[in-house]
């Protein structure tokens, strides 16, 4: 039963600690949309986004007046499309990437993920012609979010698919360079990819997912930050059962937002994704929680240690607290999209090296990084395929997404504004992967993918 401090607490949470539901996410099944002709096949993905998703905003709107919990996103993930491509004898995939787009805005939504290819063991039909297509589709729209799966624990990498990402968000970004170089920013590039992420932009709609679900998106790294300076200097043992219990409360939060919206849309209730991802705003920062544990600045010595602390005990409380967890479900750490990350970054406390150490041990990976807009592709595809390899290696979800600011360099600013935030130029080692990258094929899986 709630008593009067449970709710006291939670309104000082959601008042003065940023806490809220990042994200409700409707994920629509599109399998049943493919034609050999691409305007039948946009036509009936516009349909069936539209039908099963008409009330997801009205919807999500209602829940927040009536509980008082702000739902900062409505969003929609679809098929990855190059399966949908993949029937059409006109694979114009930049036709559909516009059709989502216009779905997206007559449904109301933020952001529509899933112009997706999953190549971890190679191209299929529709996969390379998606991925060449990314940089215009992502540069034509406003709402469509793109993300590639190059590997997998059970598969290995393909590098072949490693270097033609690196060639893909270098053109992304040239191609929006007079927008602040946005497209890299929807863009992922996964090992080991979910299928039921709600988070953008690497969100799509699994092939084993359901005909349409509803997945939600929690956050509150300010919840969790005031916690622990409210607890004073107790040992790390503590602090970690108090994570636990805050990510809890947060988590049941998630949960009664996400069982209301399945109900009202008359749709399975599918994962709450229990990720602290943080914002640009002050006080809302995954850098501040690590810094509040004894940290003078974010990527110091100790800070993976102090992040391995924070994503296992988000994850104990939050697993207590909903029966159906999934999609990413830790703690992000997206350098442009945390107050503390772009401070640490700023005054060359943060590296990217120091940023790869700590992805072994958080959700994602190296995420909104801004990076010299000279960089090369190579280099661009070298930097995937470390990020690969350790979510490959450690049978975990990986990714990358990385911004080269065209036309700026180190320690010069970029900002998307909104959630996507802004931050430095940061800096890359000066020698050069070529000659690896050009060597393509697969790096084999490991040992550990034995498992059957």
């Amino acid at each position: 039963m709630l008593n009067a401090h449970d709710i006291l607490e939670t309104i000082r949470m959601i008042d003065n600690e940023h806490l809220d539901v990042r994200t409700i996410t409707m994920g629509i099944s599109l399998l049943d949309c493919c034609h050999s002709e691409i305007d039948v096949a946009c036509t009936r993905i516009y349909d069936k986004i539209t039908r099963c998703a008409k009330d997801l905003v009205k919807t999500g709107e209602q829940i927040e007046r009536e509980f008082g919990i702000p739902i900062i996103h409505k969003r929609i993930s679809v098929t990855p499309i190059a399966m949908i491509l993949a029937s059409c004898d006109d694979r114009d995939a930049v036709k559909i990437a516009k059709t989502l787009d216009r779905a997206a805005v007559d449904c109301g939504v933020n952001f529509l993920g899933g112009f997706s290819a999953l190549v971890q063991k190679g191209f299929g039909p529709g996969d390379r012609e998606l991925i060449e297509a990314i940089p215009e589709a992502l540069a034509a729209t406003d709402r469509v979010c793109s993300s590639v799966n190059i590997g997998s624990t059970k598969t290995g990498i393909n590098m072949d698919a490693v270097a033609l990402m690196g060639q893909t968000v270098r053109r992304a970004a040239e191609m929006t360079a007079d927008r602040g170089c946005i497209g890299p920013a929807k863009l992922v590039v996964f090992c080991n990819a979910p299928e039921d992420n709600p988070f953008m932009a690497g969100a799509f709609h699994g092939a084993g997912e359901p005909d349409c679900v509803i997945n939600v998106g929690v956050s509150g790294p300010g919840v969790v930050r005031a916690a622990i300076a409210e607890a004073g200097d107790c040992d790390l043992t503590a602090v970690a059962d108090l994570i636990k219990k805050t990510a809890f409360k947060i988590t049941r939060m998630g949960q009664l937002v996400a069982t209301e919206a399945s109900k009202r849309l008359g749709v399975p209730f599918g994962i709450v994704d229990l990720s602290l991802a943080p914002t640009p705003a002050v006080g809302d920062s995954v850098a501040h929680i690590l810094e509040e544990m004894g940290l003078e600045c974010c990527g110091c010595h100790g800070t993976t240690a102090a992040l391995a602390l924070l994503n296992d005990a988000v994850k104990k409380g939050g697993m207590m607290a909903s029966s159906h967890v999934g999609g990413l479900s830790g703690a992000f750490i997206p350098v442009t999209e945390d107050a503390g990350m772009i401070a640490a970054a700023r005054c060359g406390g943060l590296s990217i090296e120091k940023l790869e150490a700590m992805t072994a041990v958080c959700s994602v990976g190296l995420d909104m990084i801004n990076v010299p807009g000279d960089t090369p592709a190579e280099v661009i595809a070298a930097i995937i395929a470390d990020e690969a390899a350790i979510g490959m290696v450690n049978s975990k979800t990986t990714a990358v997404r990385v911004i080269p600011a065209i036309g700026k360099d180190v320690g010069d600013e970029l900002s998307f504004g909104g959630l996507l935030g802004g931050g430095p130029v940061m800096p890359l080692s000066s020698y050069s992967p070529a000659r690896f990258i050009g060597r393509g094929g697969r790096i084999p899986a490991p040992m550990q993918s034995l498992k059957n």
